[in-house]
C-alpha cells in the first residue's frame, strides 16, 4: 500500500505507538466531555479535545529531571467517554462504572474534563480499587453546597459530594457562598480549606504535606484555579488566582509525600483563536504526570 503522509496519532502528547500501547503504558488517558449543569459560560465538553490537541505541540523534554518523562512511564489515551444525557446523577454513575474498570490495571488514571462534576464519578470510581483516600482539590471555588439548582450533582456540589468519600484539602479558593462558608467551620476534620491569600503568603506546603504524607490521594485540578490572567478560558473565572509555580508547587508536594492513586483536570472551556489556554493546560496534565510518576520512581 503506498505510503501516505498522516496527522499524529489522535492520543495525549501525540506519541507514536511504542509509548502510548495500553499495555506498556503506566498512564491512562481518560476524555470526558461531559457538560450538564454550567451555570455561566459554556464549552466544557470541548475541553478534553482542545486539550489533546494542544498537547502534540508539548515538548516531552523535562529540565527538572533531564528526561523526557513520557517516554519512560507511556501515556496510553483511552476513548472519550460519551455524554449520558439522562441527567447528571447518570452521568456520574457512568463515570464510577468506567473509572473503576480502568483503576484496577493500576496505571495512574487521567481524566481530563468536562466541567467539574465528572470528578465525582472519578472519586467514587476510584474507591472501588481504593478504599481510602484524600482528595487535594486546586480550585477558585468551594463547591460545598449540597443541592444547587435542583440536582445534588452539579459543579457547585463537587467537593461536598467527595467530603462524603473522606477527607479533602482545597486550594486556592477565593469564592464561596455563607452555607459553604459555615460548612468549612463546622466541618474541621473534613474540609481544609487554604484560600488564595493563604497560597500565596506560603501558608499552606508544610501543612499539605503532613495532610497527604503516606496517603492515597486523588488530585483533582479546576483550571479555574488560576488566575484567569493565565488560563482565561473557563467558565467561571475569578481575580485572584494562583499563579503557575504555586499550582506546580502543590502537585510537586503532593507527588513527593503520598501516593497519587488519579488525577483530572476540568473546566477548560476553549476559546476560539485563544489557543493559550489550552496548551498552558496540556502542559499541566503533563507536567503533573511527570511530577507524580518520575518521583516515585
Amino acid at each position: 500500500m503506498t505510503l501516505l503522509d498522516v496527522l499524529p496519532p489522535d492520543n495525549f502528547l501525540g506519541l507514536d505507538e511504542a509509548h502510548s500501547a495500553f499495555d506498556t503504558s503506566r498512564v491512562l488517558v481518560l476524555p470526558i466531555p461531559y457538560e450538564g449543569t454550567v451555570t455561566f459560560s459554556g464549552g466544557t465538553r470541548h475541553g478534553p479535545r482542545a486539550i489533546l490537541h494542544a498537547s502534540a505541540q508539548v515538548e516531552l523534554y523535562d529540565r527538572e529531571f533531564d528526561a523526557e518523562p513520557a517516554r519512560e512511564f507511556g501515556v496510553h489515551t483511552l476513548p472519550a467517554l460519551a455524554p449520558v444525557a439522562a441527567g447528571p446523577a447518570a452521568m456520574v454513575d457512568a463515570i464510577e462504572a468506567a473509572v473503576a474498570e480502568y483503576a484496577a490495571s493500576g496505571k495512574l488514571l487521567v481524566g481530563l474534563g468536562g466541567e467539574h462534576t465528572v470528578s465525582i464519578g472519578f472519586a467514587r470510581g476510584l474507591r472501588h480499587v481504593y478504599p481510602h483516600f484524600v482528595t487535594v482539590q486546586i480550585d477558585a471555588h468551594a463547591d460545598l453546597r449540597d443541592t444547587y439548582e435542583g440536582t445534588a450533582y452539579s459543579h457547585a456540589c463537587t467537593a461536598r459530594r467527595l467530603v462524603e468519600l473522606g477527607p479533602i484539602v482545597q486550594l486556592g479558593i477565593r469564592s464561596l457562598s455563607r452555607e459553604e462558608a459555615e460548612f468549612i467551620k463546622t466541618h474541621p476534620d473534613h474540609v481544609r480549606t487554604f484560600f488564595a491569600e493563604d497560597v500565596h503568603a506560603g501558608r499552606h506546603l508544610d501543612e499539605l504535606a503532613r495532610r497527604v504524607r503516606g496517603q492515597n490521594v486523588f488530585l483533582t485540578i479546576d483550571v479555574d484555579g488560576f488566575d484567569p490572567s493565565i488560563v482565561p478560558a473557563t467558565g467561571t473565572p475569578e481575580p485572584g488566582g494562583l499563579t503557575w509555580e504555586e499550582v506546580l508547587s502543590i502537585i510537586r508536594t503532593v507527588g513527593q509525600e503520598a501516593q497519587v492513586i488519579g488525577l483530572d483536570c476540568v473546566e477548560l472551556a476553549p476559546q476560539p483563536g485563544q489557543h493559550a489556554s489550552d496548551f498552558i493546560i496540556a502542559r499541566l496534565v503533563y507536567q503533573a504526570m511527570s511530577l507524580v510518576l518520575m518521583q516515585q520512581r
